[in-house]
């Protein structure tokens, strides 16, 4: 499976979800598949959106998940040890690690030769980390959601791109429909 597969496999968990989803083809392809109010799609920050994450997730009750991949994570490394040392049980770090830069051509990350995201995510003090299989995501991450603990989920899959749209919605639309549901209660 490719990332792609990933998140469209996830999509119907992520709906009902605050979503932060990593800057240029992850982004586009969740927008693609399943664009939902709920989803703040990066559009200029690699490496911040598990840190974004993590924040609106301090900020607030509701469950929030960051898609981020192995080479933003890799450009932030300091994300690991914060996220450790400021525990939100509402909060799930989604790392898709393909073993490379997907959105700049499929270069290779050092997550893809020798360094492991999940013993990092360990040695930074991250107590709930899980590396599973690409086809596991699903059942990992809606494990994570119903537990209420505070996860990192490292899915290990192949490298790949498809064919996705940019988005054309403006940035600032994209923010405000996210903060209305961030701010939204269920009736």
């Amino acid at each position: 499976m490719i990332r792609s597969e990933i998140i469209r496999d996830i999509a119907p968990i992520l709906r009902d979800q605050l979503v932060v989803c990593n800057i240029g083809l992850p982004s586009q392809e969740l927008h693609m598949i399943d664009d939902q109010a709920s989803t703040f799609y990066m559009l200029g920050t690699m490496g911040l959106s598990s840190s974004i994450g993590l924040g609106v997730a301090l900020a607030q009750q509701k469950t929030v998940i960051s898609i981020d991949g192995d080479g933003s994570v890799l450009t932030n490394l300091g994300t690991l040890p914060t996220i450790a040392n400021n525990v939100a049980d509402n909060f799930i770090l989604l790392i898709i690690d393909n073993g490379s830069y997907g959105s700049t051509g499929d270069q290779p990350t050092y997550a893809g030769k020798k360094t492991s995201l999940t013993a990092v995510a360990r040695a930074c003090g991250c107590e709930n980390v899980i590396e599973c299989h690409a086809e596991e995501t699903g059942v990992v991450l809606q494990a994570a959601i119903d537990s209420k603990v505070m996860t990192v989920i490292v899915a290990k899959c192949e490298s790949g791109n498809i064919k996705v749209p940019v988005i054309t919605k403006d940035p600032v639309v994209i923010r405000d429909r996210f903060m209305n549901e961030v701010v939204r209660t269920d009736e």
